[in-house]
């Protein structure tokens, strides 16, 4: 299984002081001066960041998310959806498809 973060309220996702904090501490390294939370969208399915959401609950989000984690099958095709920050996992069988 592979486990997916996203933000499942409106406002966008975004990380606590402290969640980033944690994430560069699981990394080994300092805080870099020009990171922001924002940095972290691209990889939805990065293990340091999904232990982050794990371990710190609801103190992981920013004034604006609702940082969640949704577990596909290894393999499994998505894309997250996303509306006024509001975000969902979206597979291919989420969709309904025509043929040409």
């Amino acid at each position: 299984m592979s486990k997916i973060v996203y933000n499942a309220c409106y406002g966008g996702f975004g990380l606590s002081e402290k969640a980033i904090n944690r994430y560069w501490e699981i990394k080994g390294a300092p805080v870099p001066d020009d990171f922001s939370a924002y940095d972290l969208e691209g990889d939805r399915s990065d293990p340091v960041l999904v232990q982050v959401v794990e371990e710190l609950g609801e103190e992981v989000n920013s004034w604006a998310s609702k940082l969640v984690i949704r577990e596909l099958p290894a393999g499994t095709l998505y894309r997250i959806d996303e509306y006024d920050g509001f975000e969902s996992v979206c597979t291919q069988d989420d969709y309904k498809w025509s043929v040409a």
